[in-house]
């Protein structure tokens, strides 16, 4: 890390507005379908477009950079600013700038934010899982303060905590059905509008496990279905199934 981002984590380590670690997650994955998501995190999120169960846009910027926004009052950039792989597992740190405007706060807040993500193999005999551990560092500027620690912390520490955790259950389902059906996610794979080619591919082969699909597998509509069913409601789940 360099000179500057090392101080950047020490300041977040010693005045922060918010500290979080999360609860420790496992999901049932390979490492490489966990460390290419978290590589491209866009690809997962052009999924959750295409099944229209979300309507986040996170969309590269450069190497590791992205611009986010949300759809609800929230919007930034984030940028992965260090990575280290060893035997026991890998470690990402993630910084972020934004600001969110909407009925939650009575006026703008703006600020950073700090996200580490760790994840090692969860040691379950006979099964591909992985453990993953998020602690994330919030710093919001000046007027947003006492806004923040006041009246948001609470609200704020719950809906992070839920976030990780169903995007964890929502990556354990995706590569549940992959495995299931990896032609439909194939066809799924190939319908992602904001993902280039190579990454479509590398996506549905990581999620399946193997890089060839079977002629007489279910369809990609399927996969959709089954993929959505949690975070659509009865009506937009219709809408899929016709």
């Amino acid at each position: 890390m360099n000179a500057e981002d090392r101080g950047l984590v020490e300041y977040f380590k010693r005045s922060t507005t918010l500290h979080r670690r999360m609860p420790i997650e496992t999901i049932h994955c390979d490492a490489a379908l966990l460390e290419f998501v978290l590589a491209k995190p866009e690809t997962l999120v052009d999924v959750w477009r295409v099944l229209g169960i979300s309507q986040v846009s996170f969309d590269p910027t450069g190497p590791g950079r992205w611009r986010l926004e949300d759809g609800y009052g929230t919007d930034g950039t984030v940028r992965l600013m260090y990575q280290e792989k060893s035997p026991s597992g890998t470690t990402m740190i993630f910084h972020g700038r934004g600001g969110y405007s909407g009925p939650m706060a009575p006026k703008a807040l703006t600020g950073s934010c700090l996200i580490v993500v760790r994840h090692r193999d969860a040691g379950i005999a006979g099964r591909a899982a992985q453990q993953l551990e998020v602690e994330a560092f919030l710093d919001v500027d000046g007027l947003g303060l006492e806004i923040v620690t006041r009246t948001l912390q609470p609200l704020i520490a719950r809906s992070a905590a839920t976030n990780v955790h169903e995007i964890c259950l929502f990556l354990d389902q995706f590569a549940h059905a992959a495995r299931r059906n990896p032609s439909g996610m194939a066809v799924l794979a190939e319908q992602l509008p904001r993902t280039d080619a190579t990454d479509r591919r590398t996506l549905s082969a990581l999620a399946s496990g193997r890089r060839g699909v079977s002629a007489h597998a279910p369809t990609g509509e399927d996969v959709s279905e089954e993929l959505a069913a949690r975070w659509m409601t009865a009506d937009d789940l219709d809408a899929v199934r016709r």
